[in-house]
């Protein structure tokens, strides 16, 4: 199947299942703003179709980088950066998954970046949905702390709110694999 046919059957799944609209806005987001629609990606990341076609897509986007992991501000991330390592480890380029601490316990090594990674090592930073950028640079901000070279921003979902120039200001290379505005074009066709 194509990048493109994987990315039309995602963005099926993500409508049908992560994606809520209502005139009235019932929905408050993380940041404290209110919007009429919302996105809640997880029951998307944590399917396993969705998961795969995550995988292989955000995969397509990173094979020609020369980076050696993939990972964000927990939950969010999470399933993200697990699809990739998996895909990647099955195509034969092995990018390795960890996670950002959104709190850093106070036992043990006390580090805010979990998994194989290294000071140096060049990476790059998923997130399910970047609506002002703020849990996206929280953990670029920790994986730089720990020493991580981060090359690039990969989001599922950008909902076009501002965190795209947001984030711009501490990484230039960013990339979504849908918009808000292309959800918002496809839903009619899909939801017929």
């Amino acid at each position: 199947m194509s990048i493109e046919k994987k990315k039309e059957r995602l963005a099926k799944i993500i409508i049908e299942r992560s994606f809520k609209y209502s005139e009235d806005p019932p929905f408050t987001l993380a940041s404290g703003k209110k919007s009429n629609y919302y996105f809640n990606c997880k029951p998307t990341t944590l399917d396993p179709e969705g998961m795969n076609l995550i995988g292989e897509i955000i995969f397509d986007l990173l094979k020609n980088d020369d980076v050696t992991a993939a990972g964000g501000l927990t939950l969010g991330a999470d399933p993200i950066a697990n699809a990739v390592s998996v895909i990647s480890f099955q195509k034969g380029k092995p990018i390795k998954s960890f996670i950002v601490r959104k709190d850093v316990k106070e036992h043990g090594t006390k580090s805010a970046v979990e998994g194989n990674v290294s000071a140096g090592e060049k990476v790059i930073i998923i997130d399910d949905v970047i609506t002002t950028g703020a849990s996206t640079i929280t953990a670029i901000e920790q994986a730089e702390k720990a020493g991580l070279i981060v090359a690039k921003v990969v989001a599922l979902i950008d909902r076009e709110e501002g965190g795209r120039e947001n984030i711009l200001r501490y990484i230039k290379d960013i990339d979504a694999v849908f918009t808000r505005t292309q959800i918002m074009n496809l839903r009619p066709k899909i939801m017929k």
